[in-house]
C-alpha cells in the first residue's frame, strides 16, 4: 500500500511538471522573439536555434522613453490598488456585518457600476479630468483605474468576510474592543487571503484598462498598455521583437507578483466563493 502511494505519488509530480513546462513554454517562446535579431523573425524558414541578442533591448530603450512608460504603469497600477484597498475594505465590512436599511441595494449599486459600458462614460470622464486639470496626469490614471475596479474589490473582500464567524467579533467587543480596532487586528488578518486576490485581480484589470488611459493620458503619462501601440509600426514596418519585449516588460510584473503569493491566491478565490 505505502508503495503504491509512492508511485502514484511520484507520477503526480511527473504529470504536474509536464504541465507546469507546456504552460511555461509560450511565455519562453516569447521571450525569446523579445531577444532575437528582427531579420530571424522576419526569415522565410524557421529557425529552431535562434540567435539571443540584446539588440532589441538596447534600441528600445535608445529610442523610446521605456523607462518613463514603466514607471507610469508602476504608480498608476499601484495607486490604484492602494486607493481601492483603502476605499473597499471598509466598504465590504460595512455590507458584510451591519444591518441597515437599504444595505442590500447599496451592495447591487456597487456591483453594477462593473456592469456599465465604458464608453457611456467616457466624454464624462474626459470633461471632468480636464476641468480639473488632470489629463496627461498619472494621479488621473490612478482615479480612473481606481474607480473602475473599486466594485470587484468591494464584493470579494465581502464575500471572505461573510465566512468569519460573528463570534469572534463579539468576544472582542466584550473585552472592549471597537469596531475599528475589531478591523484592524481581527478582521483584516483574517481576510489577507481575500484582500491579496481582491488587489492583485485590481492589478490585472488596471494593466488591462486601454480605452480610458488612451483617452486621459498622452505621450508624457503613458503606461505600457498604451506605448505598446506606437510599436506596431513606422519605417521599418511591424517590430516584431520590439512589440515582444515591451509586452513581456507590461505583464512580467504580474506574473511574478501571482507566483510569488499563489498560496494566498488560490485560497482567497475558493473562500467566499458560495456566499451571496
Amino acid at each position: 500500500m505505502l508503495k503504491r502511494r509512492k508511485n502514484s505519488s511520484t507520477a503526480a509530480t511527473i504529470i504536474l511538471a509536464l504541465w507546469g513546462l507546456f504552460c511555461f513554454l509560450p511565455i519562453l517562446f516569447f521571450a525569446t522573439i523579445a531577444l532575437r535579431p528582427r531579420n530571424e523573425i522576419i526569415a522565410p524558414e524557421p529557425i529552431y536555434f535562434p540567435t539571443l541578442s540584446i539588440e532589441t533591448w538596447a534600441k528600445i530603450w535608445a529610442e523610446w522613453p521605456i523607462a518613463n512608460y514603466f514607471s507610469n504603469s508602476m504608480m498608476a497600477i499601484s495607486g490604484s490598488v492602494l486607493i481601492c484597498l483603502v476605499l473597499g475594505i471598509p466598504a465590504a465590512y460595512s455590507l458584510a456585518r451591519y444591518r441597515y436599511k437599504g444595505r442590500e441595494d447599496i451592495g447591487f449599486y456597487i456591483l453594477s457600476t462593473k456592469m456599465m459600458a465604458p464608453a457611456a462614460v467616457a466624454i464624462p470622464i474626459f470633461v471632468l479630468f480636464g476641468q480639473l486639470r488632470m489629463l496627461d496626469t498619472v494621479w488621473a490614471l490612478m482615479l480612473v483605474y481606481a474607480a473602475m475596479n473599486l466594485s470587484i474589490v468591494v464584493w470579494i473582500i465581502r464575500s471572505y468576510m461573510l465566512d468569519i464567524p460573528h463570534e469572534i467579533e463579539d468576544a472582542a467587543r466584550t473585552d472592549g474592543a471597537s469596531d475599528l480596532r475589531i478591523l484592524w487586528s481581527i478582521i483584516i488578518p483574517m481576510c489577507l487571503p481575500g484582500i491579496i486576490t481582491a488587489a492583485v485581480i485590481a492589478a490585472i484589470f488596471a494593466m488591462n484598462e486601454y480605452l480610458f488611459t488612451l483617452i486621459i493620458a498622452s505621450q508624457k503619462a503613458y503606461p505600457l498598455s498604451v506605448a505598446l501601440a506606437n510599436f506596431s509600426g513606422g519605417s521599418d514596418g511591424i517590430i516584431y521583437n520590439a512589440i515582444a519585449l515591451v509586452s513581456f516588460l507590461a505583464f512580467f510584473p504580474i506574473l511574478l507578483l501571482v507566483i510569488l503569493i499563489q498560496n494566498h491566491l488560490s485560497r482567497g478565490l475558493t473562500m467566499g466563493a458560495i456566499k451571496g
